[in-house]
């Protein structure tokens, strides 16, 4: 199945990676404050980037999160199906990463925002989860400012991807919670 769709918000356009974005990547996935924090190895070389693109970033409802005035990506985004906490068909996973230059400028909320929407009324899913580990507050913030509850904390949740067992704690949003929030409708129809 490929991941052929484009999303658009005031700032963004998430779109499918490509494999000439590699450069980009590489460019913020490689700091160490970025890919450790989400569960995932720090970047060590553009090649490296290339093969995370063409590999876990070429999945289904995965996007790099694009920045119109530029047309660079600056991070990704994206729905994962049968992940831990996705199991069946109606339901699936919030992921995201943002370069640093670009903290604290709402561009995760926003992307956030149009992903869940395609979510709910494009995929008729009922449920997406979200999770993060233990002291990543960034996250935690971004999950709490999009409506996602609290479902319960994971002492020793596995990090296969760094080989560390860490603290997680887990979250969601139904349809029918989202359908409440006062964002839902200025993002249903764009």
């Amino acid at each position: 199945m490929e991941n052929k769709v484009m999303l658009e918000t005031e700032r963004l356009i998430l779109r499918p990676w490509e494999e000439t974005d590699a450069e980009a990547c590489y460019q913020y996935a490689k700091d160490p404050r970025i890919g450790p924090a989400a569960g995932w190895p720090v970047h060590t070389s553009v090649e490296n980037s290339r093969q995370v693109i063409l590999g876990a970033l070429s999945v289904p409802e995965t996007y790099a999160i694009v920045l119109r005035e530029t047309g660079l990506p600056v991070g990704s985004i994206g729905l994962h199906f049968h992940s831990d906490l996705a199991k069946t068909e109606d339901e699936a996973e919030l992921g995201y990463w943002l370069g640093a230059p670009y903290w604290g400028q709402g561009l995760v909320p926003e992307a956030a925002k149009r992903l869940i929407c395609h979510g709910f009324t494009d995929l008729h899913l009922n449920r997406i989860w979200c999770g993060y580990y233990d002291g990543n507050e960034k996250s935690k913030r971004v999950q709490e400012k999009l409506g996602f509850a609290y479902q319960w904390t994971c002492k020793e949740t596995p990090v296969p991807l760094l080989g560390e067992i860490r603290i997680g704690h887990v979250n969601l949003l139904t349809k029918e919670a989202w359908l409440t929030l006062p964002w839902a409708d200025s993002t249903k129809h764009r």
